[in-house]
């Protein structure tokens, strides 16, 4: 079921709304400041808002809050930014081409912004068609996100659901093979043929994949390591993932 939050990402920090006000391929919908923020770089998003035609609105401080829903650095500024390539995952899979081929990184239970952000820039990066992120179990899209994203978390192709087992059901009725990585997974990454239609689930930084949705999965596979390597961080083994896909499917990103 679509959200009411899955075609916009809220920016909240001063320095967050200002960065977003000055990208012009970031298209920011509203900014509210809360009545008593004053000083530090509130003139300059002033100024900024008004040089992008952004309405700008202030606000009851509680307003703020509750968009921000963290009012000890939400610093009395929060912004509305439209994400055109975020979608609730039964929308971005209903606009699949039929037949058409098409790869996703499913995340589950992956916790630290900050890799949840890398996983983001790398996805967008190798040209995978969406990177699920769920909004049970993940962090929220917001300052600390994007950031480690720097910045592409705006244009990433992210795919919503309520949880990881819900999008890993409606990933196989969609026609995707779930592949988890294990350090005992039956095949090697870089030799096991790629899907037709292909999402790599990555778990949790300690616990792995989880049981909800490790019944989905119908294939195991590992990353081959040097002896002695046990296991590479998340937001690496994925960046391993899809530019291993992107070479597959003859994708060249740019740059």
């Amino acid at each position: 079921m679509s959200h009411p939050r899955d075609r916009f990402l809220t920016v909240y920090g001063r320095k967050p709304v200002l960065e977003a006000l000055e990208q012009a391929d970031v298209q920011v919908e509203k900014v509210l400041l809360a009545h008593n923020a004053r000083g530090g770089l509130v003139p300059d998003i002033e100024r900024a808002a008004k040089r992008a035609g952004v309405p700008l609105t202030r606000v009851a401080p509680d307003q703020v809050t509750r968009l921000s829903r963290n009012q000890r650095q939400d610093q009395g500024a929060v912004a509305d930014v439209r994400a055109p390539r975020m979608a609730a995952l039964q929308d971005a899979l209903d606009a699949l081409p039929p037949r058409a081929p098409a790869a996703a990184l499913l995340l589950d239970g992956v916790t630290t912004p900050g890799n949840v952000g890398l996983l983001l820039r790398t996805g967008a990066a190798a040209g995978l068609d969406g990177i699920v992120v769920p909004r049970a179990g993940s962090p929220e899209v917001g300052p600390l996100v994007i950031k480690a994203s720097a910045g592409v978390a705006f244009k990433a192709p992210i795919w919503r659901a309520a949880n990881a087992a819900e999008a890993a059901a409606a990933l196989v009725a969609a026609g995707f093979t779930l592949c988890g990585l294990a350090a005992d997974g039956e095949a090697d990454l870089f030799e096991a043929p790629l899907p037709h239609r292909v999402a790599f689930v990555l778990g949790n930084e300690t616990a792995g994949v989880g049981a909800a949705v490790a019944p989905h999965v119908a294939r195991w596979v590992r990353i081959p390591m040097a002896p002695g390597i046990e296991s590479l961080n998340v937001a690496v083994a994925g960046a391993v993932v899809a530019f291993d896909v992107a070479r597959r499917r003859g994708v060249r990103p740019a740059g």
